[in-house]
């Protein structure tokens, strides 16, 4: 890649104008586009060898210009990366049809509200491919999609927002040039990417980014005749609604979840969504009548691999008695809520982190309302290790509530040892406003 000569484009203005000539003049006279010799002087596009020569013989700059630049063949000197290196800002910018623009800027530039100076500019057109191709390619975009889940389960949203984003663009890019029969399968599949976009904003406390992702995800998937995914929308907004402790919204959602989705699965986890609503505010008869709903839809296996992602959590060894604990410690059972939860922390893998930590976070809260410090304070510890490492917003609501229930025992030693982990976890390392849920 071609480094932009740093002020080429300023000097071939300097001369130009110096020389009396209009851009269009002297676009004319070295046979170039007047908007590709403009995008040159402003710096954004590259100069080639050949044009540098042309401009000096057309300004008389007796090869001034094209010193300005390496020769062909000529490779620049490669020193060590120093730290204006590693740090340059850059912008990605994806358009619908697949095509990018990336554009690094001088660090310099950036200070005391000047125009920012491009360094480099790469505009990246989509690859033409013959149908048969796109379809091919689509088992790796697959499996890049399972591992990023899986990378999300070890590291947060700064890492993985940022793959699923670019694999969503470049999958609706290569929709337009898919045969029929292979678009809806790319578009569904980018509808997936899109989703999983949308809880890593989530996991992140920004729950407008969260809403803005799932609602590309409904179109996407409902282009490649998919509307199961509006339902499943539906369940994650309940799922916001319920950590801003709305449970009317959250019931109300979750019903009309029910209602709107064809597949068992995606009922059962809106009727799990609403039995949370209903433990909200301690309406037990409703909420245990909708995790029986919930268990029973959910009950069977999970949809074969080779089918489109599944929706919802698959990191959970069993979501009913998950669900169900954090409903019976919410009603104000934490006994109830251990019993459910107490053997099933054990049963997540261990490269499994944000699992762990959300199911280690609910089981910590409901030991410590029972009186089992010791046992809470290191679950806590272990959640607090992993919190800090996933960056999940979502956890650090429970996180703090666990640190408060821990604080009715402050002059306990283990306590004592363990308020301060905590205190890392519920650290989010921003410096500007969230919104956690």
């Amino acid at each position: 890649m071609q480094r932009i000569p740093v002020g080429f484009g300023a000097e071939l203005r300097r001369r130009r104008i110096e020389a009396g000539l209009s851009l269009g003049e002297l676009a004319t006279l070295i046979c170039f586009s007047k908007g590709h010799l403009s995008k040159i002087e402003r710096g954004v596009k590259s100069p080639s060898h050949d044009l540098a020569q042309l401009c000096d013989s057309a300004l008389d700059a007796g090869g001034q210009l094209s010193s300005l630049i390496s020769t062909p063949g000529q490779s620049p000197a490669v020193g060590p990366l120093t730290e204006a290196d590693v740090s340059t800002p850059w912008t990605l910018r994806m358009h619908p049809g697949g095509e990018s623009d990336f554009v690094a800027f001088d660090p310099a530039s950036l200070v005391g509200g000047a125009m920012p100076s491009t360094i480099v500019s790469w505009s990246i057109a989509p690859p033409f491919l013959e149908s048969g191709e796109t379809n091919a390619a689509l088992p790796y975009f697959r499996e890049a999609f399972d591992e990023f889940r899986r990378l999300g389960q070890i590291f947060g949203p700064a890492v993985v927002a940022q793959l699923c984003i670019a694999a969503t663009s470049a999958l609706r890019g290569m929709a337009h040039h898919a045969r029929p029969a292979h678009r809806d399968d790319v578009l569904r599949l980018a509808s997936r990417f899109a989703e999983y976009t949308g809880w890593m904003a989530q996991e992140a406390g920004s729950d407008a980014a969260s809403l803005w992702w799932t609602e590309q995800a409904v179109q996407l998937a409902a282009d490649g005749g998919d509307d199961e995914l509006a339902a499943y929308a539906l369940v994650r907004r309940a799922e916001l609604a319920l950590y801003s402790g709305d449970s009317v919204a959250t019931v109300q959602l979750a019903r009309r979840a029910a209602q709107q989705a064809r597949s068992a699965r995606i009922r059962g986890l809106a009727a799990q969504r609403e039995a949370q609503g209903h433990a909200l505010v301690g309406d037990r008869d409703a909420c245990r009548r909708a995790l029986d709903r919930g268990a029973e839809l959910t009950s069977g296996a999970l949809p074969p691999g080779d089918e489109d992602p599944v929706l919802g959590s698959i990191h959970l060894p069993d979501l009913t008695a998950f669900v169900a604990g954090w409903c019976m410690h919410d009603l104000g059972s934490p006994a109830e809520a251990v019993t459910l939860l107490g053997d099933g922390l054990d049963a997540i893998p261990l490269r499994s982190r944000r699992a762990r930590a959300r199911y280690g976070a609910r089981l910590a809260l409901a030991l410590a309302n029972v009186g089992e410090i010791e046992q809470a304070c290191a679950i806590a510890e272990l959640v607090a290790s992993h919190v800090a490492l996933i960056d999940s917003a979502t956890i650090r609501a429970d996180l703090l509530r666990l640190s408060r229930a821990l604080n009715r025992w402050p002059k306990n030693p283990t306590v004592r040892r363990t308020l301060p982990h905590l205190a890392i976890g519920l650290h989010t390392h921003r410096t500007g406003p969230v919104s956690p849920a």
